[in-house]
């Protein structure tokens, strides 16, 4: 006969094991394979003041460089800082872009909402979600996803607003 404790131990054990392998896999979804990186505060700060900062694992290098470079016409949007801002947020976005498998391909016009993982995440919602009042866009990720001002894109929390 088995001892009661030792079985519930081994329990507990197998139930923290699991919920572990979930949260992992979670993470996994939400940041890229475990590289979840801080937002640099002046990033969150200059272009977090219009949209989600977006996490910069979403694009590869030469995206970020050739939007820092372009922010005068940053989509029909005058986005330009200061020199020292600009190079500092370039230097960090480059220091943390993506390199996995989702940021091999550069997006066209280097736009998150185009890139094949992307499209392919998204397939499921009709075209006529992404026009609603409360939606806009399909670059609006706050709007699904309620933590995306922290890098948590989560399939699991999302919610579409009706």
């Amino acid at each position: 006969m088995r001892n009661p404790l030792h079985t519930q131990a081994r329990r507990a054990l197998f139930g923290l094991g699991a919920l572990l392998c979930f949260n992992l896999a979670a993470m996994a979804d939400d940041d890229h394979h475990g590289r979840r990186v801080p937002l640099s505060p002046q990033y969150k700060q200059e272009c977090g003041s219009c949209h989600v900062p977006y996490p910069p694992g979403l694009l590869p290098a030469a995206s970020w460089q050739r939007l820092m470079q372009n922010l005068p016409q940053h989509f029909g949007t005058d986005a330009s800082l200061d020199p020292a801002a600009t190079k500092q947020i370039a230097a960090w976005l480059d220091a943390n872009a993506g390199t996995g498998k989702r940021a091999r391909e550069e997006p066209p016009q280097d736009r998150i909402t185009k890139s094949a993982w992307f499209v392919r995440k998204h397939d499921e919602v009709p075209a006529a979600d992404w026009k609603r009042p409360a939606i806009k866009s399909a670059a609006n990720c706050a709007a699904c996803h309620p933590q995306a001002d922290q890098g948590a894109f989560n399939e699991h929390d999302v919610r579409i607003p009706r």
